[in-house]
């Protein structure tokens, strides 16, 4: 979430890179180390690779293209397939590719994340419920609220993708 307020050129033929509107990390760093807190908080206990699904899906939602370009090179480096990670975006048209219990969650980050699409399905809640036990889906339910709120930071402080690498900070 830490920026620097330099204008990053893009190669020859590249569109030029949006310079970031605002940094609250380096504003308000007390509320940027309680977000880590929060999602470390909320994330444990959890696979780190559905971790990474239910972050690129909400993110690919709310188009944050700074969480995409991280949290997409997170989960390469957590080790999962490039094929599943592209796929997430028609996920319900790529189905094969994820388990129940991953499917069941990816559901919920929809529902989750685009509050205004008809809340959270009694339906989608259930089926979650199917496949996490009642802390675990306390805990999915705690990590997608979180990604949504780091996407409304990315999105509104207008974060460019690109510079991210694996491992410089989690969240």
């Amino acid at each position: 979430m830490t920026t620097t307020h330099e204008h990053h050129h893009a190669p020859a033929g590249l569109s030029p890179e949006e310079p970031p509107r605002i940094s609250v990390s380096e504003l308000l760093p007390d509320v940027y180390k309680a977000m880590i807190r929060l999602d470390i908080a909320a994330r444990k206990g959890l696979d780190p690779v559905l971790v990474e699904l239910v972050k690129i899906r909400a993110s690919q939602l709310n188009q944050c293209a700074f969480c995409l370009d991280m949290h997409s090179k997170d989960a390469l480096a957590a080790g999962e397939s490039v094929e599943r990670i592209v796929q997430l975006g028609a996920w319900r048209e790529s189905r094969h590719f994820y388990t129940p219990k991953e499917l069941a969650a990816l559901a919920l980050t929809e529902a989750v994340t685009v509050l205004t699409d008809g809340f959270v399905p009694d339906e989608v809640y259930a089926e979650a419920a199917e496949h996490f036990e009642e802390t675990e889906l306390a805990q999915l339910i705690a990590a997608i609220t979180v990604i949504n709120a780091w996407n409304r930071f990315g999105v509104t402080g207008r974060l460019a993708p690109g510079h991210y690498t694996p491992g410089d900070f989690k969240h």
